[in-house]
């Protein structure tokens, strides 16, 4: 690696080394993660200790997609902190962000997924979130249960691992959702992911099955992937009876 590179890393530390030693108001840290760079943002988010208003949640959440992935992955934290906390949670029920939560689900970084997750799942409640939401995560699983119902996993290409880590956290969300998903939609997901070639998919449908139904076809499926080739998928439903 060239020397600039390492001068690069060694102003990058010796901003963040600032930013964590100097006190910064609550309006300066708002400033910089919304006009910041890389390592200003990042560390704005990390040294932010509440949310203030609407506008605050809309600056955070404008960080969260379409930011080199340092930042993407501290907003993600910090927003599962903040969503958590009931003083907090009803500036992030703004209609303009149900997309950026739909996008930031499938993020190519499995740590913003899971905490993001965490952070929606404050919302199961809210009837108007959940209305828009999980039906466009029912459209988003099914596409992609779409495409990847047509790969061949004999060919390890990358295409097919983006595809399927997609997925995988499209149905996790789903697992998070599941009772606010009509019944039927939520069936078909769960009937068609049973049965992909990645192991990592069919365990996501049991983990969904898990929850229990009262179904035919779901007990039967419930049957199938008790007795999967793959350890953890049965592993999943160990406890159902």
């Amino acid at each position: 690696m060239n020397s600039s590179y390492y001068e690069t890393l060694d102003e990058n530390f010796a901003q963040a080394l600032k930013l964590y030693e100097n006190d910064y108001s609550h309006s300066q840290l708002i400033d910089l993660l919304q006009n910041g760079n890389i390592v200003q943002k990042q560390i704005a988010a990390l040294r932010l200790d509440s949310i203030n208003s609407k506008e605050d949640a809309d600056i955070l959440l404008s960080n969260l997609t379409g930011q080199d992935g340092k930042i993407r992955e501290a907003v993600s934290l910090r927003l599962k902190e903040f969503m958590s906390d009931s003083r907090y949670l009803d500036y992030f029920k703004n209609s303009s962000h149900y997309n950026i939560f739909l996008d930031a689900v499938i993020d190519i970084n499995a740590n913003i997924c899971r905490n993001v997750i965490s952070a929606i799942s404050n919302l199961k409640d809210d009837d108007k979130f959940c209305e828009y939401f999980c039906s466009r995560l029912v459209d988003l699983t099914c596409d992609l249960l779409d495409k990847v119902e047509q790969f061949n996993f004999q060919e390890g290409k990358y295409k097919v691992n983006k595809e399927v880590f997609k997925l995988y956290w499209c149905l996790e969300t789903v697992y998070e959702f599941w009772d606010r998903i009509d019944f039927e939609k939520l069936k078909s997901i769960i009937l068609r992911a049973k049965n992909i070639q990645e192991y990592t998919i069919r365990e996501k449908a049991a983990k969904i099955l898990s929850r229990g139904f009262n179904d035919s076809e779901l007990i039967k499926a419930v049957d199938e992937l008790k007795n999967d080739s793959n350890y953890y998928v049965r592993g999943k439903l160990a406890f159902l009876k």
